[in-house]
C-alpha cells in the first residue's frame, strides 16, 4: 500500500498541475481554439466511460454514438418540449436519467454476448435510435436536428448573449469541473473492488465465475456506467455545438469514437481523454487541407496501429521505461 501511495501522489500534482492550466486557458487560447478544445474535452469525457468497456471490461462497442446522441438529445428536446425546465442544473440529470434508460435497455441486450457479436449487436441497437431520430421528426426534427438554446445557469439568463461568449465564460469553468469531477469518478470506478473485477472477466471469464463473479450483472454494470458518462459527454457537447443531428447516432461517429480511444492510447487511463483532444483537431486540419479527409484519417489509423498499437500515450510510457532502464554510461 504505502508504494501504491508513493505512485499515486506524483499522479496527484500532475492533475492538480493540469487542472490548474486548464482554469487560466481562455486567457491565452483564442477563442476559436477554445472552443475546440472544449469540444475535445467533452468527447474526453465520453471517451473515459468508452475505455471503461473497452480496456477494463474487453468489450468494443460500436454503438456509442447512439448514447452519445441520447444526452445530446435529451438536452435539446427538453429546451423545445418543457422550457421551463431548460436550467442546466436539470438538464445535465435529464440527460443523465435518459442515458440510464437507454443504456440498461441496450446493455441488457448487448452483454448477452462477447467479442464480435457484442460489438455487432451494440451496433444495431445504435441503428435503432439513428432510425428513430430520423423517421419521428415531428418529435425530433429528422435529418434537421435541434438548436441547442443557451440555458439558465444557476438562475442566470444568457438571453441576448452570443454563444462564444458563452462559451467562453461561466460554461468553459462548469464544463472543466464537470470534466475533472468525470475524471475523479472513473478513477475511483476502475481502481475499486468492481473495476478489479470487470479486469478479472476481461482477462479469464470461466476463472471469474468460479470465484463468485456474477459475470453477465458485472458487465451490465459497466455498460450502464459507460452509457452515463457518454451521455454526459453528448450534454456537454450540445452547448458547445449549438445544434443536435441524427449523425451523431451513427455508426460513422461510433467509429470515430474508437478512432479516438485508440489514438490516445485505450490501455493508459489518460489516453482516451489525450486521444479524444488530439482527434478534434486533427479532424479539423484533415478537412481543411483536403475533401478526401476520410482517406486521411483511415490512413492516420493504420499507420497508428501498425507503428504505435499503443497508442501516443502508451509509447511515450515505453519510452520513458525503456530510457529509466538504460544504464548510465557516463565516466565517473
Amino acid at each position: 500500500m504505502g508504494v501504491k501511495n508513493a505512485m499515486l501522489k506524483p499522479k496527484f500534482f500532475v492533475y492538480l498541475g493540469c487542472f490548474i492550466l486548464l482554469l487560466f486557458l481562455p486567457r491565452v487560447l483564442p477563442i476559436y481554439h477554445l472552443i475546440l478544445f472544449e469540444s475535445g474535452i467533452t468527447f474526453a469525457i465520453m471517451a473515459l466511460g468508452f475505455n471503461l468497456l473497452l480496456r477494463y471490461t474487453g468489450l468494443l462497442s460500436f454503438g456509442h454514438g447512439a448514447l452519445f446522441a441520447v444526452g445530446a438529445y435529451a438536452v435539446g428536446m427538453t429546451g423545445e418540449y418543457f422550457p421551463d425546465l431548460y436550467r442546466i442544473e436539470i438538464l445535465i440529470p435529464i440527460a443523465l436519467l435518459a442515458s440510464l434508460v437507454v443504456s440498461t435497455i441496450f446493455g441488457f441486450i448487448c452483454v448477452r454476448h462477447t467479442r464480435v457479436f457484442f460489438s455487432i449487436l451494440a451496433l444495431a441497437v445504435s441503428m435503432v435510435i439513428y432510425a428513430l431520430l430520423i423517421k419521428l421528426y415531428h418529435i425530433t426534427g429528422g435529418s434537421d436536428g435541434i438548436h441547442i438554446e443557451l440555458p439558465i445557469m444557476f438562475g442566470k439568463s444568457f438571453e441576448g448573449v452570443k454563444r462564444f461568449e458563452f462559451l467562453s465564460g461561466a460554461y468553459y469553468y462548469l464544463l472543466i469541473c464537470v470534466f475533472a469531477a468525470s475524471t475523479i469518478v472513473m478513477l475511483a470506478i476502475v481502481n475499486s473492488p468492481f473495476g478489479k473485477a470487470l479486469q478479472c472477466i476481461r482477462d479469464n471469464e470461466v476463472r471469474a465465475e468460479m470465484i463468485g463473479i456474477r459475470v453477465r450483472r458485472y458487465r451490465l454494470y459497466a455498460f450502464i456506467l459507460s452509457g452515463l458518462f457518454t451521455g454526459l459527454g453528448g450534454a456537454m457537447w450540445s452547448f458547445v455545438n449549438g445544434h443536435v443531428t441524427p449523425e451523431i447516432a451513427e455508426w460513422m461517429f461510433s467509429g470515430e469514437i474508437v478512432y479516438m480511444t485508440l489514438l490516445g492510447g485505450f490501455m493508459v487511463f489518460e489516453g482516451p481523454i489525450i486521444g479524444a483532444i488530439l482527434f478534434t483537431y486533427l479532424r479539423l486540419y484533415a478537412v481543411t487541407m483536403t475533401q478526401y479527409w476520410m482517406f486521411l484519417i483511415g490512413a492516420t489509423l493504420i499507420i497508428l496501429v501498425l507503428l504505435l498499437p499503443e497508442g501516443i500515450t502508451g509509447g511515450f510510457v515505453k519510452l520513458v521505461s525503456k530510457i529509466r532502464r538504460t544504464p548510465s554510461t557516463g565516466v565517473a
